[in-house]
């Protein structure tokens, strides 16, 4: 480049940049599709099956972190071993709510489901397991509809029951169990089906019976790991990104400086569209993200990796 073009080449680059601070917040490095999300890494109808066959809720924790099965393929903190999963319940009247909590740091840890037991006046047990809304999105509930009622539930509501909570934590955990690596999610799909008990019904709906259920986890849900990663959240990653004959497309998968990824939807173009972004290098190797600049005809220019000097 000689000297004429470098200089018209500084107002362009600076320009650049103060578009992008108004466009976003976080420093980026790449781009790439979105595969999967984390709740595709613990099928709740595996553990709904497990749950209906264990003995009580030590045995149905033991399950879930049962080596030889896997039924879990969660790793939230990335360390490439798959989380212990701890179990915690919170019981009021005829109402238990049944919390499945990743251990991902000392003192930190993150709900992933609840299974929610409620008996009404007449004697009828329902149970629904709910995906956390961090993981699953809103609204992720299956009804098992088992063949026997599990042997456990007669516990419940047993005079002076005292509801269980896991003593594991970071660090400390049971002699049976030891980390085993987080699979391909493609690879984890087809190896949990077969833990699945094919002689149960697995209702899915939006709805939510126990009102009860719902002020107890509101109280006791623990989200230490979504409010260190609110950008992994749910519905962050699967944001949308509306094309301009108003479809959607799936949104791009973004990863920050430390390595963690997130997802952008793109930047509004002039007609209230979509376009999926570009990357700009800033001098200390991360990248910011925009859909394109103006040229002198008014038109759109993509943008391509510019560093600053």
């Amino acid at each position: 480049m000689n000297k004429k073009n470098g200089t018209k080449a500084i107002p362009f680059i600076i320009a650049v940049f103060i578009a992008l601070n108004g466009i976003f917040a976080q420093d980026v490095t790449t781009v790439s599709a979105v595969d999967g999300t984390i709740g595709d890494n613990l099928n709740l109808e595996a553990v709904a099956s497990l749950f209906g066959e264990s003995k009580d809720l030590e045995d149905f924790e033991k399950r879930l972190n049962d080596p030889k099965t896997q039924i879990s393929n969660l790793d939230l903190n990335e360390d490439s071993q798959v989380d212990y999963l701890r179990v915690v319940e919170t019981s009021e009247k005829n109402t238990h709510v049944i919390a499945i909590q990743a251990v991902v740091g000392k003192d930190m840890y993150q709900d992933v489901a609840t299974i929610e037991v409620e008996k009404d006046n007449k004697g009828t047990v329902s149970v629904q397991v709910v995906g956390d809304v961090y993981m699953y999105g809103p609204n992720y509930i299956i009804e098992p509809v088992y063949v026997y009622r599990p042997v456990f539930f007669s516990l419940f509501w047993r005079p002076y029951y005292r509801p269980y909570r896991s003593v594991y934590y970071w660090g400390f955990y049971p002699r049976h169990f030891h980390y085993w690596h987080p699979f391909h999610v493609n690879i984890y799909r087809k190896n949990v089906h077969v833990h699945i008990n094919t002689h149960y019904t697995y209702k899915h709906t939006s709805v939510r019976r126990s009102t009860t259920a719902v002020a107890i986890h509101r109280k006791t849900r623990r989200n230490d790991y979504g409010k260190k990663y609110p950008h992994k959240s749910y519905k962050i990653r699967t944001a949308g990104v509306t094309k301009a004959n108003g479809t959607q497309k799936r949104a791009v998968q973004v990863k920050s400086a430390n390595g963690n990824t997130y997802s952008a939807a793109g930047v509004n173009k002039p007609n209230g569209t979509k376009k999926r972004v570009a990357g700009i290098h800033q001098a200390d190797g991360d990248n910011y993200k925009m859909a394109g600049i103006n040229k002198p005809d008014g038109t759109k220019k993509r943008v391509v990796a510019v560093n600053k000097a």
